[in-house]
């Protein structure tokens, strides 16, 4: 990758690992369906107008496929981890996130014929999720539900990133594909806000919940979606997928920084565990281990 690709890359992951930290902010004057709404709408209104500058619409074709992954990508991940958020703190929160590729490699596995499971990628997931049983080994009830809950939302990006492979094959461009899950995703939600939180009964939640949603609908989705499909076709998947290695390194750092937050021990080896993990399945492990001096 070269300088400007690297660059790109560490902002992506403060993107998106600083998405737990603004829903942290959020949480504290808002419900979560709040939060999810307002990030959802705010992206997909703001996506729309740059695909309409760009003349590039979502085809009807691909809008139910759209109305899927603004499902299994956005509406259940989203709800999932902001409800989780309100029982553990971000960085441990984006750290289970990081099993997002374990369940894709179980979900290609089953649901596809080339992408079937490697030894390599088979070991990284069961490395992966001793890292998750380490970590919720000793822990409350509360902090085990939200882990569940992260899990579960790990588990819907996994299937969405199954699902989108057919937007390229589709010719769906990716900026119209970012639009129409957001888009879809504002659709999902919006009942569901009206009938629970019920925002004509909701007190002013003050301004910095409010940036908070700004922040995570601009910059953690937007501004994220832009350099993400941007570095997609500059650096490569694989290379890419080096962001789910420093997605909880910005999260813990950010939640550290500012708001006081800390790891458990166990957290933290449950983190390494799912780092090796990730690594053993995308071989850069082996690769590394063959550069050591006196490998053969």
């Amino acid at each position: 990758m070269t300088r400007n690709d690297w660059m790109l890359l560490l902002a992506l992951s403060l993107l998106w690992g600083g998405s737990f930290f603004f829903v942290e902010i959020a949480l504290a004057g808002l419900a979560p369906l709040s939060v999810v709404i307002g990030r959802v709408g705010i992206a997909a209104i703001v996506l729309g107008l740059l695909v309409a500058l760009g003349a590039g619409g979502l085809p009807r074709r691909a809008r139910g496929a759209a109305l899927v992954m603004g499902f299994l990508n956005n509406a259940v991940p989203f709800t999932l981890f902001a409800l989780a958020q309100g029982r553990i703190d971000g960085g441990l929160a984006a750290i289970v996130n990081a099993t997002t590729p374990l369940w894709t490699v179980i979900v290609a596995h089953l649901a596809t014929r080339d992408e079937l499971a490697t030894p390599a990628k088979a070991a990284g997931v069961v490395l992966g999720f001793a890292g998750v049983a380490v970590m919720a080994g000793r822990s409350g009830p509360s902090e085990a539900v939200a882990i569940l809950l992260c899990l579960a939302a790990a588990l819907s990006y996994g299937l969405a990133a199954v699902w989108g492979r057919r937007f390229r094959r589709m010719g769906v461009t990716p900026l119209a594909t970012a639009f129409g899950q957001t888009a879809a995703a504002t659709i999902l939600v919006l009942p569901l806000w009206l009938a629970v939180d019920r925002p004509w009964t909701l007190g002013w939640p003050g301004p910095a919940p409010l940036a908070a949603v700004l922040a995570i609908a601009l910059l953690s989705t937007v501004l994220a979606y832009l350099i993400y499909f941007r570095l997609l076709a500059s650096a490569g998947a694989t290379n890419l997928s080096l962001v789910t290695f420093l997605i909880p390194v910005s999260a813990v750092a950010l939640g550290v920084a500012f708001l006081g937050e800390s790891l458990a021990p166990r957290h933290v080896a449950g983190f390494v565990l799912i780092a090796l993990g990730l690594m053993a399945m995308d071989g850069r492990m082996l690769r590394w281990t063959a550069r050591l001096p006196g490998a053969r």
